[in-house]
């Protein structure tokens, strides 16, 4: 499978942090999260205490209490579909800090106008204000996710969108909070949600000023200030990558799915829990904790890689939590309006709420690594481009979400079966976006090969690199050698194998999913013998990773069998870095073989969960290759890491 691989502008030590954590005392991230966390929590500030006051405060004629939080949602969300393709381009053609800095200056401007109308009772500036506010995220969206992969490595890049993530839901929820507490004290709640405003701008806006410099990918870019043109041209750019644009349509699914859980919370807490306003918050609380948790937990879980494996691990558990709660939520007797006490200490409202965190802990596993795929694959000229395409693809599925929710509301449906519909539809289009891209699919079968069937451990794995062309060499010790080297690797890896693998049940398909380029013995068929050196050259030229196992066959005694010299064919062809590897502790494994008996034809040898070893030794320049040196630097990981069984 051929992509496009952008390198990030910086590529820190492989090691240089402990976890994601530690990125918060580093001044590369550190300000830039604050930023954004002082910008989320003002925005909902902002909003839930305007949405408080015209709702049950203000009595305002040509606005109903029952309309204010849909005019208020549609007015911040028009300026993203608007004004998105513009940021895009402002984004890659200025300094992202430069940007930055101008965001929270307008930021400043915004909510001292919103002050005035906070004071003086002014419904149309503070929507008016809603609409700047709004103008004020669509321009600080694209420089948000395209100032990552400028700073931080490949190995930080999902632990820094996990952080990032992280702190936007804490911020969304402490704004929403703050804004209904502040503004609903007697007198003086509208000045203090002013005051308040205000000085998170200027907080804000006095962090930026620490954000180190992020120089233009593209300075010599002409602004098309056409928006419709530009939007048009920005979704073509998308589309030229198909992975890329994929994975744009899987984040504006999700985007979907949680505006259909997000918008019917009040409802939900009302009439199916029966509970009061303080359920509905906590409702809130427990979701966005959840897709906190989630964001956090995928740089553990993916080993401090791109790991687009975990996105069907996110999908499923998505759709298995959206259904429980329809079965957990429609039993429920009906009851007189409940306390927070009151709801909680009903043994089947817990039950309700694991759901509710599940799902968004998922859906935090399924949305962090889209988002990291999109930074590392798209070039770094247009990346915020594609961001800004990205936003424009979110704002659309979440206008079609609250549509399609009203519809089904007026068909009849309650909410815990929409919401179960939702689940099987996210089922349906995540099987069709991962068959659609195959790589989804492939990694998560090698996740769950290298988490679940074994224990994984890597050492070296800084030397496979993220951008450009490279062989890999590696010992061949079982059927499932190439799916341990696809868990193992950040990037793609079209493999040479022998074509007789290929007949083998669902191993076979899996290759064939993966582009494997098949081989058979030149006295066999020298046409596809020599198609397959011709293949593999290309993979290289394509700027892509080639793994082959010039043993030529899997070892059946467990010792390394001399190296054959198809490598020099290819190398001949095609000169590339060749980087050695030895897979430790397979042997006598299952989907090994054992002398003269076959493989996968006896029970799993040493349990499930054996630690299994992949070691990964430094580049060899292609010029000092040859098939005995490959073979003796192959030994020597063998012999110098190998684990005990």
């Amino acid at each position: 499978m051929t992509t496009v691989t952008a390198q990030p502008a910086v590529q820190p030590a492989a090691h240089a942090h402990p976890n994601q954590f530690a990125l918060l005392r580093q001044r590369r991230f550190a300000p830039f999260f604050w930023t954004q966390f002082s910008g989320a929590a003002n925005d909902n500030l902002f909003k839930f205490a305007f949405t408080v006051m015209v709702t049950y405060q203000l009595q305002v004629g040509w606005m109903p209490p029952a309309m204010a939080g849909l005019v208020i949602g549609a007015l911040f969300i028009l300026p993203f579909l608007l004004f998105s393709a513009t940021s895009g381009q402002l984004t890659d053609k200025y300094d992202k800090t430069s940007v930055i800095r101008f965001v929270k200056n307008f930021e400043i401007a915004i909510m001292l106008l919103a002050a005035w109308g906070f004071w003086n009772d002014s419904v149309a500036v503070l929507l008016a204000c809603t609409f700047l506010m709004g103008l004020h995220s669509t321009l600080f969206g694209p420089v948000k996710f395209a100032y990552l992969p400028q700073v931080l490595g490949e190995r930080e890049l999902t632990g820094g969108n996990g952080m990032v993530e992280m702190g936007t839901f804490v911020a969304i929820l402490l704004g929403n909070i703050a804004g209904g507490i502040v503004v609903a004290i007697p007198e003086v709640g509208r000045q203090q949600v002013a005051i308040a405003c205000v000085l998170l701008a200027l907080a804000g806006r006095g962090i930026a000023q620490f954000i180190p410099a992020a120089p233009a990918t593209d300075p010599g870019l002409k602004i098309n200030w056409n928006p419709v043109s530009e939007t048009w041209r920005n979704l073509k750019l998308a589309h030229g990558n198909r992975v890329v644009f994929r994975s744009l349509l899987g984040i504006s699914w999700m985007w979907f799915f949680g505006a259909v859980f997000l918008s019917q919370f009040p409802s939900f807490a009302k009439e199916v829990l029966h509970g009061n306003v303080q359920v509905a918050s906590l409702l809130l609380v427990v979701f966005s904790i959840g897709i906190a948790t989630g964001s956090l937990l995928c740089e553990v879980l993916s080993r401090r890689h791109v790991e687009i494996g975990l996105v069907p691990v996110g999908a499923i558990g998505m759709s298995v939590f959206a259904i429980d709660l329809y079965i957990a939520s429609r039993g429920l007797p009906p009851s007189a309006s409940l306390t927070l006490s009151q709801f909680v200490a009903v043994a089947a409202h817990w039950r309700v709420m694991a759901d509710l965190a599940l799902l968004s802990l998922f859906a935090g596993l399924y949305s962090v690594p889209m988002y990291a795929l999109i930074q590392l694959r798209s070039q770094p000229t247009h990346r915020a481009r594609i961001i800004a395409a990205n936003n424009i693809l979110n704002a659309l599925f979440m206008i079609a979400s609250s549509v399609i929710a009203g519809l089904l509301l007026k068909l009849g449906l309650t909410i815990p079966q929409i919401f179960m519909l939702v689940g099987l539809a996210n089922a349906v289009v995540a099987f069709y976006i991962f068959m659609l891209v195959p790589e989804y699919l492939l990694r998560f079968v090698a996740w769950v090969a290298s988490h679940l069937a074994y224990r994984f451990r890597i050492d070296g794995d800084e030397n496979i690199p993220v951008a450009g062309p490279a062989i890999l060499v590696c010992n061949h010790v079982s059927f499932v050698d190439a799916v341990l080297l696809m868990a193992a690797s950040p990037r793609p890896i079209r493999f040479v194998m022998d074509h007789r693998i290929f007949k083998v049940p669902v191993l076979g398909a899996l290759f064939r999913l993966a582009k494997a380029i098949p081989i058979a013995p030149r006295a066999e068929d020298p046409v596809a013998y020599e198609a397959a050196f011709e293949a593999a050259a290309q993979v290289l030229r394509d700027g892509d990773l080639l793994g082959i196992f010039p043993e030529g066959g899997i070892t059946r005694d467990g010792e390394l069998q001399e190296f054959k010299g198809g490598i020099m064919k290819i190398l001949e062809r095609e000169p590339a870095p060749v980087i050695p590897m030895a897979l430790t502790n397979l042997w006598g494994s299952f989907f090994s073989r054992v002398e003269q008996a076959g493989a996968m034809v006896r029970p799993f040898r040493r349990g499930m969960f054996n630690t299994v070893g992949l070691n990964v030794g430094a580049a060899l320049p292609a010029a000092q290759v040859d098939p005995q040196l490959l073979r003796t630097r192959v030994a020597q990981l063998l012999a110098a890491r190998s684990m005990p069984a």
